[in-house]
């Protein structure tokens, strides 16, 4: 039979599991009676853990207190927190990285000597690159999550490269981190309209509008509404091309938040894309490195691409002969 100190943290593991447990379950797991179970979770309860009675199931559940106690992690939970911890660190939320690495630190402390070596094998193989997107205040994140889950209605100051400052009324739907960025999605009440807006550029008035009904979002889902708007719509030069290849083919070599790529058959796609100048348009279009038609773009890209072959074609012509 394991001692009272075992005994405790074995109970403490399965109530961790999240599953709804009967006393009669917790004897049978622990080889105890079930008055001791009931004695033990008395002791949980009196060290911090808020174990909850079940009505009507003689069962028990552990659950949210109001500090936090001490976890039980399995091995691969352990690895799991310690990478994380080690991955936030390096993101663009201002003040993060000295939490994360404090909390860190507690962790690989407690760590079982096989653990730790795995952690420590792994931080030593990998390098980070610095997050160089703006940094943003996680008050700001928290305010903006807690009106989109509220689906209340904010108003903000943003400061667009656009328009410059302005206020902005609209109703939050969701936040999104892509490319070491923040971005809000939200339906602007002002323009009728949905909107993405850069966290780093806003600041929330208070208090909060009022609740509103939420309304369906472009595209279904928040990461692929970003894309579209990302990759082509809010650039100033846009251009629509058809690549004579299939679309699983050119997927392949078109990097995040490059263009909105869209089957026509099994053998072509469309490709739309978005850049702030012309050439960085030839540039990307010819980077694909697919045979491709021009199907919709200014004026000035057909001449470009025109000198862009010029230009190829004359770097490979034969040199006059001399005699």
């Amino acid at each position: 039979m394991l001692d009272t100190s075992a005994r405790l943290l074995k109970l403490l593991s399965l109530l961790q599991a999240g599953h709804d447990h009967t006393g009669g379950d917790l004897a049978v797991r622990l080889g105890v009676s079930a008055r001791t179970v009931r004695r033990d979770i008395d002791r949980l309860r009196e060290l911090g853990y808020p174990v909850q009675a079940l009505r009507g199931a003689a069962g028990y559940r552990l659950g949210a207190g109001a500090a936090m106690p001490p976890l039980l992690l399995d091995d691969d939970e352990a690895i799991a927190v310690a990478v994380g911890l080690r991955t936030t660190a390096g993101s663009s939320v201002a003040g993060i990285e000295e939490t994360a690495l404090r909390a860190l630190a507690k962790l690989e402390q407690i760590l079982p000597a096989r653990l730790r070596h795995r952690v420590n094998t792994l931080q030593s193989a990998t390098a980070h690159v610095a997050a160089t997107g703006p940094a943003v205040d996680p008050d700001i994140l928290m305010t903006l999550a807690e009106a989109c889950r509220r689906r209340e209605r904010l108003r903000f100051d943003y400061a667009s490269p656009h328009t410059g400052a302005g206020r902005r009324d609209a109703e939050p739907h969701h936040l999104v981190s892509f490319h070491r960025h923040w971005y809000l999605i939200a339906h602007d009440t002002g323009r009728d309209d949905w909107r993405t807006f850069r966290v780093d550029r806003l600041t929330p008035r208070t208090p909060s509008g009022p609740r509103f009904a939420p309304r369906p979002l472009p595209y279904g889902d928040p990461a692929t509404y970003l894309s579209h708007q990302l990759s082509w719509q809010t650039w100033p030069c846009q251009a629509t091309v058809t690549l004579h290849e299939p679309a699983d083919a050119i997927a392949e070599r078109l990097w995040p938040g490059m263009g909105v790529l869209e089957a026509i058959d099994p053998h072509t796609c469309l490709l739309r894309l978005g850049a702030d100048t012309v050439p960085a348009l030839v540039w990307m279009i010819t980077s694909v490195d697919a045979d491709f038609t021009l199907t919709d773009g200014p004026p000035e890209l057909t001449a470009a691409l025109h000198a862009q072959a010029t230009r190829c074609l004359n770097a490979v012509r034969e040199p006059p002969h001399t005699t």
